[in-house]
């Protein structure tokens, strides 16, 4: 990789570790799902009057708007108001990788890799390090709901393999648009009028650049800049920096929100990361070695 493309995929990954700070201070004047649902309001308007529809069938946009978007990011969301700190919830969202291997073994009969179950064991035993030390009942509800997050972030990885190529910020826009409107009517459900009427008298330039960040750097900006690098270099020169979101993630809440780095939480963030390593590159590394 040129060094310019390197510094733009360390921007990016920057950018996706330092939204879930942006999360948690568009939560304090905003309810999670109406959080969500103008995230994705934002990130399909005006783009989606421009950019053409993917050629994929509509069942496939679908599926990916709402495991993608709305179901994983309402939970993401709803979990961190609860309670469930930002940092920590950069990190446990990265187990949507081991769900996608679950599932591509259930949906796709793919077979996993002996290093792949090594790293799934590994990241398993960061996750339940986490678990030891949530004490409030609150904050348990928020790692739940947040690992549920992730496990529809890999129902969404198996959609985009049966797609094969797409363009993905063609994806990204219509699929935010997929998205919105199940959101809005949720949220319009579940959290009320009141809600609303609340957010709107609170309403102030905290929360409205909190949804633009999450709509225009993180979405749009954040997955074109990735769909290019990972079209213009092979898969295993672009997926490793993905591992530096949660790196990017804790350090940012730590720094912004004061979110303390006790020792189990960079323990658990280690376990995690090895994991995920394992996974991505553990099968290169022994057969580089001959072993």
């Amino acid at each position: 990789m040129t060094l310019i493309d390197i510094l733009i995929a360390l921007l990016v990954v920057t950018i996706w570790g330092f939204n879930f700070v942006v999360i948690k201070l568009g939560l304090q004047g905003l309810p999670p799902i109406l959080f969500t649902a103008l995230r994705f309001i934002f990130a399909a308007l005006p783009l989606v009057f421009f950019i053409k529809r993917p050629a994929i069938p509509w069942k496939l946009i679908i599926g990916y708007g709402m495991f993608q978007f709305a179901f994983q990011f309402a939970l993401l969301f709803t979990g961190i108001k609860l309670g469930f700190p930002p940092g920590l919830a950069s990190l446990v969202i990265q187990l949507q990788a081991f769900f996608t291997i679950g599932l591509a073994v259930i949906v796709l009969q793919e077979r996993p890799l002996l290093t792949q179950l090594m790293g799934a064991m590994i990241a398993l035993s960061g996750m339940a390090l986490v678990a030891m030390h949530l004490e409030e009942k609150a904050t348990i509800i928020g790692f739940l709901l947040v690992i549920t997050a992730g496990f529809c972030w890999g129902v969404a990885n198996v959609i985009t393999k049966k797609m094969g190529r797409v363009n993905t910020l063609a994806l990204v826009v219509w699929a935010s648009l997929v998205a919105s409107p199940p959101l809005i009517l949720t949220s319009w459900i579940v959290e009320g009028a009141d809600s609303w009427a609340r957010a709107i008298s609170q309403l102030n330039w905290l929360s409205v650049g909190a949804v633009l960040f999450q709509s225009y750097p993180n979405t749009i900006f954040g997955f074109g800049i990735w769909s290019m690098l990972m079209r213009k270099y092979h898969t295993a020169t672009v997926a490793p920096f993905s591992l530096l979101v949660p790196v990017s993630g804790m350090i940012s809440a730590s720094i912004v929100l004061d979110e303390p780095l006790q020792w189990w939480k960079v323990t658990a963030g280690l376990l995690v990361l090895l994991g995920l390593g394992l996974n991505q590159f553990g099968a290169r590394f022994f057969v580089a070695r001959g072993v």
